[in-house]
């Protein structure tokens, strides 16, 4: 099954699903054309105009996280784990903290995240809370950490970055989603 999810992030993360348009008002660098003794020339100016940010998210660095989560939750709540269920939440909830406090907005890009912080923090967690069930703390911690706190908190922030797309689970944040799935794995 790790494989599988190894391989279905990996393959998942060159698709983009959009869910979102935001617009904004800022500089935009636009073109006008000069002619000099026949010559014409391209000549860059700033003006004021409406840019576009597409806000989608990604299949690998989101969805298929969010799944094995959203499963791992369904099953800790059936068989009645309320304790573990308790650990994964506060996990979860202190890796969100530390990756809300390290992600940054990067202006054309989206936000980003240092990429070992995220499966640091979920392998630190992973020792002091799992218990006998290190993987599944790391793996929630990790990625969720990562996709509530570096991207869904910062969402307000999208305008700003005057990038053409951005991506939930791409980009900035992948790297580390990635790495806090496969340092799961390892603790097995």
């Amino acid at each position: 099954m790790a494989f599988t999810l190894f391989w279905a992030a990996l393959i998942g993360s060159f698709i983009n699903i959009p869910i979102k348009e935001i617009k904004s008002y800022g500089p935009v660098v636009r073109m006008t054309k000069v002619s000099f003794f026949g010559i014409t020339y391209p000549v860059p100016y700033v003006d004021w105009g409406e840019q576009k940010t597409v806000v989608s998210i990604n299949v690998g660095g989101a969805l298929v996280p969010l799944s094995v989560v959203l499963y791992e939750v369904v099953r800790l709540l059936v068989l009645d784990e309320t304790f573990l269920f308790t650990r994964m939440a506060t996990a979860i909830l202190i890796s969100t903290i530390v990756s809300k406090a390290f992600s940054r907005p990067v202006r054309g890009l989206g936000i980003a995240i240092p990429t070992f912080i995220p499966p640091l923090v979920a392998a630190i967690l992973a020792l002091l809370l799992g218990g006998d069930n290190r993987p599944l703390i790391a793996y929630a911690s990790g990625t969720m950490g990562v996709l509530i706190g570096a991207d869904l908190l910062n969402w307000n922030k999208l305008k700003e970055l005057g990038a053409p797309m951005v991506s939930i689970g791409g980009a900035g944040t992948f790297d580390g989603i990635f790495l806090a799935g496969i340092i799961a794995v390892l603790l097995v």
